[in-house]
């Protein structure tokens, strides 16, 4: 069996939490080791590029950390937050801008790719070492057992880090296949589900697929949130979608939400717009300056609540968008569920594991996308490292 010395960290999973970890305590003196089961590292991470690589959010702090539902991962963003992840990737060479939402993203000159590298190079330097390839299958007090290729390795650690995702995107290695590891440990996870999802709708609006809502808000019960959304084969996606997601997954389907087709505009306002001797088309087109997404909409109405103008425009207020489901787990952007809070301590470490510590996607938080998914597995990955430098430092 391989020992491994008090100094050294012993980290499962290549993803932001664990990159971040093994970067502040290899700053820290400590000898890192990461162990991971894909052949590159970083692959979710890198999934996040797709659609413009939105590393963390500009926002004020007070309302930031509002973004993340529980109080504990609340408290880990506030001890690492977007101010320092900005300034973490400046000190990796890494420049940002703020778009026009308050996103923040690398500047054009760095592709996902690019900034990993960077990222990469960094803990090269640092002494870090990285195995691909190699699959966790289980851990007891004093060592971790996994697999390359078709040999079993055992090997000892003095603290271990599990930094293993949740369970979407099963293809860059988030397989979730740890819960049951942890399950049988009496560890207490709270099983996953679908978050930062879509919705299948009611197959009447599936004919709008590939059609937008812009600057529309869409509510539930007494939660909204303003912004665009996209009609597809199945339903509906877009941030009000994925914002919603954690209010919805309290109830049972099927549910409603709601879209506010004019936000601006009172239902007043928009009765008075309608209340007159034009054609009911040309005023929804012409006066209220409907989007061809938005006509086609009320376009599915039956006849008496298009023609009633009392009713349209109490619809153009609050139009009923039938749900029926979340859709599949392992094409949503995240997962709500995971290791839960009370499974761990402060330190993020197991209870009934000294020395295991967890970080990233793999614990029971939410957030919505915008980069604060990535913030919470970069804070995290820090704050982790930073309980264990500090454990080391009072030994």
């Amino acid at each position: 069996m391989k020992q491994i010395p008090d100094n050294q960290i012993i980290i499962i999973g290549a993803g932001p939490a664990g990159l971040m970890a093994s970067q502040i305590l290899a700053e820290k003196g400590f000898k890192v080791q990461i162990f991971e089961q894909n052949k590159a590292s970083g692959r979710k991470f890198l999934v996040a590029g797709n659609g413009g690589f939105n590393l963390t959010h500009s926002e004020e702090l007070e309302s930031f950390i509002e973004k993340f539902d529980a109080p504990e991962i609340r408290n880990i963003v506030k001890n690492f937050d977007n101010k320092k992840v900005i300034d973490w990737l400046s000190d990796l060479g890494v420049t940002t801008y703020v778009g026009s939402s308050g996103k923040i993203f690398p500047t054009k000159n760095f592709k996902p790719i690019q900034v990993l590298k960077a990222w990469l190079d960094r803990l090269e330097q640092l002494g870090v070492t990285i195995h691909y390839e190699h699959t966790f299958l289980d851990f007891d007090e004093n060592s971790i057992t996994l697999k390359n290729r078709e040999k079993e390795l055992k090997i000892e650690y003095s603290k271990l880090i599990l930094t293993m995702g949740g369970g979407s995107w099963k293809k860059t290695g988030s397989d979730a296949k740890w819960i049951e590891i942890l399950k049988s440990k009496n560890i207490d996870i709270t099983p996953l589900e679908s978050a930062n999802s879509g919705y299948n709708t009611d197959s009447k609006f599936h004919q709008l697929q590939g059609q937008y809502l812009k600057n529309i808000k869409v509510s539930f019960e007494n939660n909204d949130k303003i912004g665009e959304v996209v009609f597809t084969k199945y339903g509906i996606e877009g941030s009000p979608i994925y914002y919603l997601n954690r209010f919805t997954r309290k109830h049972d389907f099927p549910l409603t939400l709601y879209i506010d087709l004019k936000p601006n505009l009172s239902e007043a306002e928009i009765l008075k717009q309608l209340n007159g001797t034009e054609k009911i088309s040309q005023v929804l087109k012409r006066k209220l300056k409907l989007s061809t997404t938005a006509l086609n909409l009320l376009k599915t109405l039956d006849k008496e609540s298009y023609t009633n103008i009392e009713n349209l425009s109490k619809t153009i207020k609050k139009f009923p968008i039938e749900i029926l489901s979340y859709r599949p787990i392992d094409e949503v952007i995240s997962t709500s569920g995971g290791v839960s809070f009370s499974a761990l301590n402060h330190k993020l470490e197991l209870r009934n594991f000294p020395n295991v510590f967890c970080a990233g996607e793999m614990i029971d938080w939410e957030a919505p996308t915008g980069g604060y998914l990535l913030q919470a597995c970069f804070s995290t990955g820090f704050w982790v490292a930073n309980e264990i430098s500090k454990f080391n430092q009072t030994t």
